[in-house]
């Protein structure tokens, strides 16, 4: 679900879709999963990466996830924002992480499948503050629904794990389908909000930003 790495010149392009609103399928795809866990087996690599941050991090510690973090800049910012939160950035790709900033000491990386991370988080007995979904790969074809967090079989286990979740995107649809996801899957009324940040917190956030494109978010208080 990572996005690929912004270019480093030019103007970024806003997701092209033949979609004008949430994907007509998202409804039913959610109630055919309902009450259905998610049994893919957790990938070997993050499990040992996850067993390593659980060595040096109690469920009871007051935690923060940067999902998908890419080269962790996010991951510093909001370790810098939270300093009394350990922040966990958890990402696919070595090369990107390998590319991360100076970290404060309660930041931490993991190379890792997010969608098995959060599973291992939730049997673990995390229930984090605050969860963070900051411009997700959009897949904006209609036939890449399934691959969109929000219609992804792991997408329960993200609001189990609780707190407020922080889904920010350049396409509006995409916000829409999480705010549309959590009404049908944990009944949490939320909105879909633009805004414009102080302080970029991703590489994309900024090119985005710079490009003129209108940036969405919305926040889902997920009780614990």
């Amino acid at each position: 679900m990572d996005a690929p790495d912004p270019t480093p010149a030019g103007r970024s392009r806003v997701p092209e879709s033949a979609q004008t609103g949430p994907h007509e399928q998202l409804p039913a795809l959610i109630a055919r999963r309902a009450g259905q866990p998610f049994r893919q087996p957790v990938a070997p690599y993050s499990r040992e990466a996850f067993e390593s941050f659980a060595a040096g991090c109690a469920p009871d510690t007051p935690l923060i996830i940067d999902s998908c973090c890419g080269v962790g800049e996010s991951t510093a910012r909001l370790a810098e924002s939270f300093p009394d939160h350990v922040v966990l950035g958890v990402d696919q790709s070595a090369d990107r992480l390998a590319r991360a900033p100076a970290l404060p000491a309660n930041a931490r990386l993991l190379r890792a499948d997010m969608a098995d991370i959060w599973r291992l988080l939730l049997d673990g007995g995390y229930r984090p503050a605050r969860q963070y979904m900051l411009y997700p790969n959009p897949w904006p074809k209609i036939g890449h629904l399934a691959r969109r967090w929000p219609a992804h079989p792991v997408f329960p286990t993200v609001l189990a794990l609780g707190g407020r979740i922080e889904c920010r995107s350049n396409w509006r649809i995409y916000v829409e389908e999480c705010v549309l996801a959590a009404k049908l899957i944990a009944g949490i009324d939320a909105a879909v909000e633009a805004f414009s940040p102080a302080m970029p917190l991703t590489p994309f956030e900024r090119k985005y930003a710079a490009s003129g494109h209108a940036l969405y978010r919305c926040l889902l208080e997920a009780a614990t």
